[in-house]
């Protein structure tokens, strides 16, 4: 599996929790995860954001978002010239915040990830079999 991710954020390529909680689905799918982070400031790159993103900001525009179940009506009728279509989904869940890294984890992070050897910053894999 690829994951091609913003270089900020909650997922930025500095953070353990996300290596943490990609092992963990690594794991639990049994498959090797490529991870490749965007450098900083460079994810309108990302194809799903510079394909799409600015077809939804055409939809929304001049329209009042008042409501998440209006915005997410609203961004589902948004489809591109070429026939990509957006489908969106309210995620009502709650999640833990300031939820701390195993330290057993960081002191053995490299037997569960390969660091490339030329970005070793932004692109691994999270092995899933190990």
């Amino acid at each position: 599996m690829l994951l091609l991710c913003d270089g900020g954020g909650s997922n930025a390529s500095a953070h353990y929790i996300v290596k943490q909680d990609l092992v963990k689905l690594a794991k639990l799918l049994n498959i090797n995860i490529l991870v490749a982070h965007y450098p900083p400031y460079c994810s309108k790159w990302n194809p799903i954001e510079h394909r799409l993103f600015s077809q939804i900001t055409h939809t929304w525009s001049g329209v009042p978002l008042e409501n998440i179940e209006f915005v997410k009506e609203l961004t589902n009728t948004t489809t591109t010239r070429t026939g990509l279509k957006v489908i969106t989904q309210i995620n009502n869940k709650k999640y833990l915040t300031k939820r701390e890294v195993l330290p057993e984890f960081k002191e053995n992070i490299n037997q569960y990830i390969q660091f490339d050897d030329k970005q070793p910053k932004w692109n691994y894999v999270i092995k899933g079999n190990f």
